[in-house]
């Protein structure tokens, strides 16, 4: 499916796709199934994962540690372009990945083990394995799934010492966010697919919708438009014009959207997270267009810091004070209290959230996703982040837009705007 395809969802299929008459599974590719390789030239691929040996290669250098391990979704498929998730209610997938400084290892129970080996690894047992090809340099060791932990396993064939970015006896505690920051030229360029598939899903709903319409018709066809692409959606939220003035984080609920709609979602796919806010006025209130005015201000205000802060070693306590300038700036100084402000993203849906005097580096190229909102009013988007750009991601070009000004720098940064659509 294309960019356009999804854009051009006319009134008809929206209200079969929010009445839930529309149902398309999610492709095995929203939890990352598919490899990182299948559309990545095999140099690049091989430039992104050696650099992420790299920082391991340090990382194990620097604490004197013989192997690091990963189980969580997230951290898995960051280092080996797989999916380890089978119920996705569970924080640890079924396989945790190790590194020694030579290469990978996977321990998983043998109830797994030719799942892994077979579908995620070796490319065969499913009809998309051809996207798939085999990953180089992995040991699968396998344990009776019945005889003891995924944790007891991986500590009884790993080398010491080591650490674990989840529950293993002896193990030391290792932070995976650290790891995956910054981003490599591989993640980069997944990321944009994502991020544009995320918006356009979501741009595609937006135009289809009515005042009449409830919060809970829009969230069942954004959902069905993001499946499209197999992009999961850990976060789907929805606010009509009432409920956009109460809430910071609107679950869906079964009520009309009213005078306008605030919709955010999260998409997920091959582990990394797009976020993605718009806004769709039908008879709106005097006051949304200068609330959402400052909150894209402030928005800008925080893209325009971190490129600062990443050119000068700084931290996401900088970008924060400035954050709060601008709140200052626009008459509001407490506003920020009402709700966080963001940060870093990637192979999270935040890999960080700023808060004041946080001392995290800000680090560059990185995908950021700021989310200041003012009572009623929300700007939010998926941005890369380099040490001479600031790339808008979630954005396909069909909406419009503004440009915002920093509150503290000289300096815009092209956001998304409010459609009007009774005018």
């Amino acid at each position: 499916m294309t960019l356009q395809e999804t854009l051009d969802i006319d009134r008809r299929t929206y209200l079969e796709m929010a009445s839930g008459a529309v149902s398309i599974p999610a492709l095995s590719s929203a939890v990352g199934a598919q490899s990182d390789d299948a559309e990545d030239a095999p140099s690049n691929v091989t430039r992104s994962r050696q650099e992420k040996f790299d920082r391991l290669d340090t990382y194990l250098d620097e604490n004197g540690l013989e192997a690091v391990w990963f189980a969580d979704s997230d951290a898995y498929v960051w280092l080996t372009g797989r999916s380890n998730i089978i119920d996705r209610s569970s924080s640890t997938g079924v396989a945790a990945v190790g590194y020694d400084g030579s290469g990978l290892t996977i321990v998983v129970d043998n109830d797994e083990r030719a799942l892994v080996r077979e579908e995620r690894f070796d490319g065969g047992g499913s009809d998309d394995c051809h996207l798939t090809p085999a990953l180089p340099d992995v040991t699968i060791e396998t344990f009776p799934w019945y005889a003891t932990s995924l944790g007891d396993a991986v500590a009884e064939h790993s080398p010491t010492p080591a650490a674990a970015a989840f529950d293993v006896p002896g193990f030391e505690s290792l932070n995976a966010s650290a790891l995956r920051q910054p981003l490599t030229a591989g993640d980069i360029k997944r990321y944009r697919t994502l991020s544009a598939e995320t918006a356009a899903a979501v741009e595609g709903v937006c135009r289809n919708a009515e005042s009449g319409d409830t919060e809970q018709q829009v969230a069942n066809a954004l959902g069905c438009a993001l499946d499209q692409y197999g992009i999961d959606h850990p976060v789907v939220l929805v606010a009509g014009g009432e409920r956009a003035r109460k809430y910071r984080h609107p679950v869906p609920r079964d009520v009309e959207l009213g005078e306008y709609v605030v919709v955010s979602v999260v998409g997920r796919r091959l582990g990394e997270y797009a976020s993605c806010t718009r806004t769709v006025a039908f008879d709106p209130p005097e006051w949304l267009e200068k609330r959402h005015r400052i909150a894209t201000r402030i928005d800008a205000t925080a893209l325009v810091s971190t490129r600062a802060a990443a050119r000068s070693d700084g931290t996401a306590g900088d970008v924060f004070r400035a954050i709060q300038a601008g709140y200052r700036e626009a008459g509001l100084p407490t506003e920020w209290q009402e709700h966080h402000q963001g940060g870093a993203a990637g192979y999270a849906s935040r890999e960080w959230v700023a808060t004041p005097g946080l001392q995290t580096r800000v680090t560059a190229p990185m995908a950021y996703a700021w989310n200041p909102t003012v009572k009623g009013a929300k700007s939010e988007g998926t941005v890369l982040v380099t040490d001479d750009a600031i790339e808008p991601l979630t954005t396909t070009g069909e909406w419009p837009t503004l440009d915002a000004a920093s509150y503290v720098e000289d300096a815009t940064v092209t956001r998304p705007d409010i459609l009007y659509k009774n005018s």
